[in-house]
């Protein structure tokens, strides 16, 4: 990508949303790979700490930039408590990416630019940047980049997937396609993810840590009783007036269909919106 573009890029980022659902997508149909709750494949999971070292050698390497991915947590005004937790996960996460040799990194919200600017500052001091870093220490090899990300499938984990996914398309098909949810800010790759996991789990009847398996008709009663919080938390009014129905069909269709795979989310949703027109 980078020699192919080098007339162009100023460097790289390891967008780690979109290469979780990269990796799902293109391993979907292998029972091996099968991932656990999107929840716990962070950047410590050890394909992810290989993608991100490589990448930052490869971009020294060639005087090209690394940038450290989005922490997707936002300031939670309403909740000290909360708020110390987040800010804590996106202090260790940008004091992971300085110490690794990247350049920079980006966030979810302004709020957060100060905390990961110190991070950077206490590793880079002065330096505009780490180009000096060439990570000769990195041997990453393919097996490294495709090791199966370890841990659970939960209940939580499969809830978590239909309610962030349905709301997420929900306010894509109403023009939003960056929207704070639960404590995170989801775009259109974090929703890839959620209806992804679905579909694999579904496709290779996995069962989640409780021992109940996956099924279509557990899907369906999950998103009947997930939809019934959304309409609690929002409010019938703000329910009734918004895309869910739309948003459920197209997300279902998505992420049940295991006969076919649909290779973005966004697809059948535009073409539900040039129908609406």
């Amino acid at each position: 990508i980078l020699y192919e573009l080098r007339d162009h890029s100023a460097g790289l980022n390891c967008g780690r949303w979109d290469y979780i659902f990269s990796y799902i997508k293109t391993f979907r149909n292998r029972a091996d790979r099968v991932l656990p709750d999107r929840a716990q494949v962070g950047m410590t999971q050890p394909n992810m700490a290989a993608y991100t070292a490589l990448l930052i050698k490869t971009c020294h390497r060639r005087g090209a930039f690394a940038m450290g991915g989005m922490a997707a947590q936002i300031p939670i005004k309403s909740d000290p408590e909360k708020n110390e937790a987040a800010l804590a996960k996106v202090r260790v996460d940008k004091e992971r990416e300085a110490k690794n040799g990247h350049d920079g990194t980006w966030v979810a919200h302004p709020g957060l630019v100060a905390l990961a600017r110190d991070c950077f500052d206490a590793v880079l001091g002065k330096a505009p940047n780490q180009l000096g870093v060439m990570r000769e220490d990195v041997a990453v090899t393919a097996a490294d980049l495709l090791a199966v990300p370890q841990g659970t499938r939960t209940d939580d984990g499969l809830r978590q997937n239909v309610r962030v996914g349905i709301q997420y398309l929900e306010a894509w098909l109403r023009g939003n396609g960056c929207v704070p949810l639960y404590d995170l800010m989801e775009d259109a790759a974090t929703a890839e993810i959620s209806r992804t996991q679905i579909w694999q789990w579904l496709k290779h009847g996995v069962s989640t840590d409780d021992g109940e398996p996956i099924t279509a008709a557990r899907i369906e009663k999950t998103t009947d009783e997930e939809l019934a919080v959304v309409r609690q938390e929002i409010g019938d009014a703000a329910f009734d007036a918004g895309e869910f129905e739309a948003a459920r069909r197209i997300f279902n269709s998505v992420a049940t269909n295991t006969d076919r795979f649909e290779n973005f989310l966004t697809l059948p949703a535009y073409e539900h919106l040039t129908r609406k027109r």
